[in-house]
Formats: structure tokens, C-alpha cells, sequence
């Protein structure tokens, strides 16, 4: 197979997923742009500086490229006049704090709440708030707080999940357990008792849903320290069906796509794809080490884009691996971070990719273009201590971040 990540070719978009590949060679071949929804735009962030779709950062009516949140001011045109206005940047639009290092935040599929778990063991599910116009000056609230737990569990809260749907929501904590809990969207709160999953034997890292489509039902995948397996429940019966072993270290991230696969990244320093139609693993990859030569370090988060044809992972030595799932190899490695990666993410429609890290901030990546040239990034926030997790609004271009500061804070891009 031709090498698709070569200098001629990028990537685009149609709808969630990535097309490959697109011709695009900057010297003797002409550029052709893909079909496109909206105006084709120069992005300057492009490897051949020409003309092509991008998915611009915007901010009611007004629109963005990566580069100008670089830059210190940017030149706007009104009436044939150029006048000097501030870059645009993310605001903090409310802050909840606690008297512990607030670890896991998660929002809601239709958006209007998120919740938040702390290792004071509290449970929060807070409103997400109208936001109209914000500048840079915005005073920072407090969230309003809609439902709220102070001894949800016996100990920390490491993470918090949300199933497809919106009516389950599961935790997990260092003592051991999972909650599941079914949720009322209608009066935010939950429904019943919670139903406690008990078959870790250590913290559980990690959690994440997947959509049984032949059942109409959800399962519960879930990873964690000590026994280094990985659990797969079903949500209606509440009993685990499925384990699967191979990880020799902590899993530290799990993420989920396409209705049967799932991928794990461990402390032992490798990524495991996991394909629940075969029961098993289908892929090992190892980490890398970000020096080129010897062994890589630990896998703290891991994510793949909507196609399920671009992998990404943060890695304890402040790297990015991006990893194409079809062909089976690494497209390339980068440092957006100077300390460890603890959370990934892409953008909805995979544009942009969020990263956390220890050195106490919030890093935006561009990844149009050619996936094998250098990445575009810029910080867009930061916190008083490590940033534990970062999370994308499913509709608006905000984002939620949690620190060892004791604090979640939502972010918004500034209308200056």
C-alpha cells in the first residue's frame, strides 16, 4: 500500500469521519480542495499555504483560525478599514472548587449538564450556562450545582462516564467499586438506588460506555490497578460477561468506537485494540520513547477519531503518538507538553486535539493538513497545578478541565 502520509497528501472531512487520501502537492502538482460546506479559506496552517477546507474556530459571528490565537493582535476589515483588535482567547466562564483535587469531569451528550468527581468522594452534576457574548474581561462564577453527592463513594473518584443516551451514569473510585446509576434527564438526578459493581480488585482508572446495537443495550467497559483487567458489564442485568487479560501494568485510559472495538492504553507501556466480535486483543502496539531509541514510558490516555482510522496517545514522557489503526503503523511522534500527558481528546469532528498535562496546561493541536509534517499547537489554558482531564463540549467550542488546584473549570473562546 502507497504510503498515504506522504508530503503530497492530507486529509479531510466529510460529516465524522476522515477521507484519505487527497491529493495536495505543494510544487508541481495542482491543488485540489474537496467538496466543501462552506467557503474555501487560505489556511495558513496548512503545509502547501494554499487554499482548503478548514474547520474554523468560531465564535457567534465571528471566525478563527488557529493561528491568530497565536498571535497578539489580528487585523479586521470593515468598511476598506483595517483596525487593530485583540486575539481571541479562552476565557474561564465559571470555576467549581473543592477542598480536594477535583480528578474526573464529564459532560453530558445533549450538553446542558456535566459532572464532576473529586477524591473527597463528592458527586457533582452541574448546568451547563447560557453563554451569549464573552469577552475577555468575563467575571468567573460559580457553576450552578444541581445535584450534588458528598460521600458517593468510600474513596476518590477517578472517573465519571456517560452512556451514549444520557440516562446512565457510572463512577469509578479507589475503593474499589463502580456506581452505575440510572439518570432522570428531566429533573437532573438520579433515579433509584446505585447499583455497586464490585469485581476490581484495585482502583479503577478508567470507565467508558458502549451501545450494544443487537440488544438495544449498554455495556460498561472499565480498567483499573492491581488485577490489570479489563471488565466488560452488562448494564440491564448489572453482571459481568466478559474479561480480558494481557496488560501487565495499571490501566490508566480506555476509550470506545464503532459499536465492538475499544482501545486501552497501560502503565506497561503499551496500547492494546480489543475487538469484542472476536473476544480478544487484535493489536499490540508499543510505545515509543521520545528520544527515538530504547523503551517508550507509560500510556496515560489514549482516544481515536470518529472513522476508528486515527489513533492518538499522551505518554508520560510529555509525547503524542499519532498511529494509523487501518495501515498498522506510527504517522509520527510530538511534544505538546513539557511534563506528562494525563488526557487526550479530539474535537467533535476530529480537527483539533486537546491535551492536559503536569506541566499545568491546556494545549490545542491542528491536525488538517499532512499528519506527517509538524503540528500546529498553541496553549489556550492553564491551571495552578497538573491538569488531570479535559473534556469538549458535544456541540459549543468550550471546554472542560480539571487540576490538582482543587478545581473544574469551563473554558470559552472570547468574542474580542
Amino acid at each position: 500500500m502507497a504510503d498515504i502520509y506522504r508530503y503530497h497528501h492530507h486529509f479531510y472531512y466529510t460529516g465524522s469521519g476522515r477521507s484519505l487520501p487527497h491529493s495536495c502537492h505543494c510544487r508541481k502538482k495542482r491543488h485540489r480542495s474537496p467538496p466543501i460546506t462552506q467557503p474555501s479559506r487560505p489556511c495558513p496552517l496548512h503545509p502547501c499555504r494554499r487554499s482548503h477546507s478548514c474547520e474554523w474556530i468560531t465564535d457567534r459571528n465571528k471566525s478563527y483560525t488557529l493561528k491568530q490565537l497565536h498571535e497578539p493582535g489580528h487585523a479586521n476589515k470593515h468598511n476598506g478599514n483595517k483596525t487593530s483588535a485583540q486575539k481571541p482567547k479562552f476565557v474561564p466562564i465559571t470555576r467549581l472548587e473543592d477542598d480536594q483535587v477535583i480528578r474526573a469531569a464529564e459532560f453530558h451528550p445533549n450538553g446542558l449538564f456535566y459532572a464532576t468527581g473529586a477524591n473527597s468522594k463528592a458527586l457533582r452534576i452541574c448546568a451547563y450556562p447560557k453563554i451569549h457574548e464573552i469577552r475577555e474581561n468575563y467575571e468567573t462564577r460559580e457553576p450552578a450545582v444541581l445535584m450534588k453527592r458528598m460521600k458517593h463513594h468510600k474513596g476518590s473518584i477517578y472517573c465519571v462516564a456517560w452512556n451514549g443516551t444520557g440516562d446512565l451514569l457510572a463512577t469509578g473510585s479507589n475503593d474499589k467499586t463502580i456506581k452505575l446509576m440510572r439518570f432522570n434527564q428531566e429533573i437532573c438526578n438520579v433515579e433509584g438506588s446505585a447499583a455497586e459493581l464490585t469485581m476490581h480488585k484495585g482502583t479503577i482508572r478508567d470507565l467508558c460506555f458502549m451501545e450494544d446495537l443487537s440488544n438495544r443495550s449498554s455495556l460498561l467497559i472499565s480498567g483499573g490497578a492491581t488485577d490489570n483487567k479489563i471488565f466488560i458489564t452488562d448494564c440491564e442485568t448489572g453482571m459481568t460477561f466478559q474479561t480480558f487479560t494481557g496488560h501487565s501494568g495499571t490501566i490508566l485510559s480506555l476509550y470506545t468506537w464503532g459499536g465492538a472495538m475499544f482501545v486501552s492504553g497501560s502503565h506497561d507501556k503499551t496500547i492494546r485494540l480489543w475487538d469484542l466480535r472476536s473476544r480478544g486483543c487484535v493489536n499490540v502496539i508499543s510505545a515509543p520513547s521520545a528520544s527515538g531509541s530504547g523503551p517508550g514510558s507509560p500510556v496515560a490516555a489514549v482516544c481515536v477519531d470518529p472513522s476508528g482510522r486515527l489513533l492518538v496517545s499522551g505518554h508520560d514522557d510529555s509525547t503524542c503518538m499519532l498511529y494509523d489503526v487501518t495501515g498498522g503503523k506510527i504517522i509520527q511522534c510530538f511534544q505538546p507538553h513539557t511534563a506528562e500527558i494525563r488526557t487526550i481528546r479530539f474535537s467533535p469532528k476530529a480537527y483539533y486535539l486537546l491535551t492536559g498535562s503536569y506541566d499545568h496546561k491546556v494545549v490545542l493541536s491542528d491536525l488538517q493538513g499532512d499528519l506527517s509534517q509538524p503540528i500546529p499547537n498553541v496553549v489556550i489554558a492553564e491551571h495552578g497545578d497538573k491538569v488531570l482531564q479535559a473534556r469538549w463540549h458535544p456541540s459549543d467550542f468550550s471546554i472542560l478541565t480539571t487540576s490538582a488546584d482543587k478545581s473544574v473549570t469551563l473554558w470559552g473562546l472570547s468574542a474580542n
